[in-house]
């Protein structure tokens, strides 16, 4: 630390050499660096310290004589100078220097300072608020009045300066003073709290027509200046009137305001004072009047609170009507405004015409229809015809039952038809709805019609079925006879229409006819559902107790599939044939499925297969029979098979069950190697049993 400071004192004296001479200082004759470096933030962290280290508080001074007196304030005065001198802009010097002169009661001193601290800074809001509060403490009133006026002239836009000289004037007693100076401040054209403080005051003295005055002034300026062009101001002023009881004076004022604003920039709020002002006045004609002249000009969303307060004003002074009115017409804008947004939302336009329908006359329903039907779907598409077709529907189904009108319903029908584009899509239950409905008109020939025309057009199977249904109904055989051939040269592969088609023959009594259709559907080169097509094949010749047919049924069915399903439903029919053969022929079906089954890759089938018998032989078999099949029964064991991934990578291992019949041949040497398997695990399991039980003699054979 030594060799540091003699370092920093040489370089010292090195700079300083042209300027004065410096005595010679001696020589360090060790120049090493010290031990223990200081840094320079450890200095600066050591004077910062001792910075916050309490100094003693100064001996308390008693002053006993008017010369100490003299010269304390010769010292403190020289030190407040001091400190001006350094820095003149510092308000706070000024200020504390000037208080100390007012404790001393020395005033004439502390103008002074005041003064002197103005020439500085004379735009210094605290000095003028010091020097007039000292003033005014010291029951210098004409002094005050000066700096107030000075201050207010010099910076007139300080409202601080305005409210603290009128509250003087008027604690003073001095009105007419405090109303001059409001005037002097309403030349500036201040801001609104201004005019209400001039307003509050005459007020305080019951100058209600100087408090009307000053409220035209300000309405004047709003519309002239455009100062304050805002709606609260002229509902103040007419709350002003009302509270004073000038009603005809706040109704004009209401009507001013409406005027002036327009229905360019209508506001909410002032409709909103207006109806209450009149429901205070028991005006409730003129009060629905002014809800429903705002609701039909203002935007509905800016509407929200008008709306609130109409629904409050109905529900405390209208009826029913009323009440259902306004909700009504609330959630009516509320549609429009969604509609207009997005016409293609078909679900807003539900809404909207379920509301039109439980309210409004039939004009308007139909208007409300007319546009929402005018916005068709612009892609050919069916799924985005899927939601608009019903604005149709409805429309036809509420002119038949609503408005009981049949020729405009016909019409919409009609119109509906001739917009959609059969070509690429239609609607069967369009079609089917007119049908229905010319039916309900008494009249057959256009029902048939448009139904024949609609198959002609788009055939669909929807349509040939209710077209078949429709004369299944009047007991039109023959045309359903028709149609059923129409419907299957259309659709050849739905097995439910050659179902139908021949139980239709089969009610008939013609039972070759029934068969033949039969025939005809199962000889078919493609089939949606086949497997229900031969059951209800097979179920036909069994309630015919055609039985022999039957069994070459199944036979022919076989040659198609081996299903084992076929197989049981097999032998469950010579179960159930009810002749004394009738076991050992479901027994021979029984085997001739186990032999064709030994060839079927699906392990699962084949048990299923002898699950069936198994349980055919508990009911009807005898002990070797039962035994039998027992032995024919598989063993279940747990295997491993390696997985792949899509990609070609191992994927691991997964367990899976599989069967081991006794009867394949191939399988013999697993089932004798698995009982190989079973037997030493048994003995593994006896021996250690035997190993943890030291008491017991263990056979040496055993171990």
């Amino acid at each position: 630390r030594g060799g540091a400071g003699a370092r920093r004192g040489g370089k010292m004296a090195s700079t300083a050499a042209g300027k004065q001479r410096i005595p010679k200082v001696a020589k360090v004759k060790n120049k090493a660096p010290a031990e223990v470096q200081i840094t320079a933030e450890q200095l600066l962290r050591e004077a910062k310290e001792r910075e916050l280290e309490l100094l003693p508080p100064p001996p308390q001074q008693k002053i006993t004589d008017v010369e100490e007196l003299n010269d304390y304030k010769l010292r403190k005065r020289k030190t407040f100078e001091d400190n001006i001198r350094k820095n003149r802009t510092v308000i706070s010097n000024w200020i504390k220097y000037a208080q100390w002169e007012e404790s001393l009661k020395e005033i004439q001193r502390a103008r002074s300072i005041y003064e002197r601290a103005l020439d500085v800074d004379y735009r210094n809001v605290t000095l003028w608020l010091k020097y007039a509060e000292m003033e005014m403490k010291n029951r210098q009133v004409n002094h005050a009045r000066n700096i107030w006026d000075r201050a207010i002239t010099t910076l007139p836009r300080v409202n601080q300066f305005w409210y603290k000289y009128t509250y003087m004037e008027e604690m003073l007693g001095n009105v007419a003073g405090s109303r001059q100076v409001f005037e002097r401040w309403m030349e500036w054209q201040p801001e609104e709290q201004a005019w209400h403080s001039y307003i509050n005051f005459e007020l305080r003295y019951k100058e209600v027509d100087r408090a009307r005055s000053i409220y035209e002034r300000y309405i004047l300026f709003s519309v002239l200046v455009i100062v304050h062009p805002d709606v609260k101001n002229w509902i103040k002023y007419a709350r002003f009137e009302e509270k004073h009881s000038y009603f005809a004076h706040a109704r004009k004022v209401y009507e001013r305001a409406v005027e002036f604003f327009g229905e360019e920039h209508m506001d909410e709020h002032l409709y909103v004072a207006f109806a209450k002002f009149e429901e205070n006045q028991k005006e409730f004609e003129r009060v629905r009047v002014i809800y429903k002249y705002a609701l039909d000009r203002i935007p509905k969303q800016d509407a929200q609170n008008l709306f609130k307060n109409y629904t409050i004003f109905e529900k405390k002074f209208g009826d029913r009507r009323g009440i259902e009115d306004i909700i009504v017409s609330k959630r009516r804008f509320q549609y429009e405004e969604e509609v207009k947004a997005n016409p293609h939302n078909y679900d807003a336009w539900f809404d909207y015409l379920r509301l039109v329908e439980s309210d409004a006359d039939a004009d308007t329903v139909r208007e409300v229809y007319e546009r929402a039907i005018a916005n068709v779907p612009p892609i050919q598409e069916k799924r985005h015809w899927k939601r608009y077709i019903y604005l149709w529907i409805n429309y036809a189904l509420y002119e038949e039952l609503e408005a009981k009108a049949s020729k405009r319903t016909r019409q919409v029908y009609q119109a509906c038809i001739e917009l959609l584009p059969h070509k690429k899509f239609t609607f069967a239950k369009m079609w089917l709805l007119y049908a229905q409905f010319e039916i309900r008109q008494k009249n057959l020939p256009l029902a048939r019609r448009a139904l024949g025309t609609s198959i002609g057009k788009c055939p669909k199977n929807k349509l040939f079925k209710g077209y078949i249904e429709l004369e299944l109904q009047l007991r039109e055989f023959d045309r359903c006879r028709k149609l059923y051939e129409k419907f299957l040269e259309f659709a050849p592969e739905n097995c439910t229409s050659w179902i139908k088609f021949a139980e239709l023959e089969t009610i008939l009594g013609d039972i070759d006819r029934a068969r033949a259709i039969y025939e005809l559907a199962i000889g078919q080169p493609r089939l949606d559902m086949p497997e229900v097509l031969w059951k209800s094949y097979i179920d036909f010749e069994i309630e015919q107790e055609e039985y022999e047919k039957t069994r070459n049924l199944y036979r022919r069915l076989l040659q198609r599939t081996q299903h084992v399903k076929v197989w049981i439903s097999f032998a469950q029919f010579e179960l159930s044939a009810g002749r004394e053969e009738r076991l050992q022929r479901c027994r021979q079906i029984y085997e001739e499925a186990n032999k064709a089954m030994r060839s079927c890759e699906e392990k699962e089938e084949r048990v299923m297969l002898l699950e069936s018998w198994r349980s055919f032989e508990e009911e009807f078999g005898s002990d070797t029979t039962k035994e039998r099949i027992d032995k024919l029964m598989p063993e279940k064991i747990k295997k491993r098979r390696k997985l792949q991934a899509e990609d070609g990578s191992d994927a691991g291992w997964e367990e899976y069950y599989d069967y081991i019949f006794p009867e394949d041949t191939a399988n013999q040497p697993n089932l004798k190697l698995l009982a190989m398997a079973k037997l030493w695990k048994k003995q593994q399991q006896e021996s250690e049993a035997a190993a943890m039980d030291p008491d017991k003699d263990i056979d040496e054979s055993q171990t």
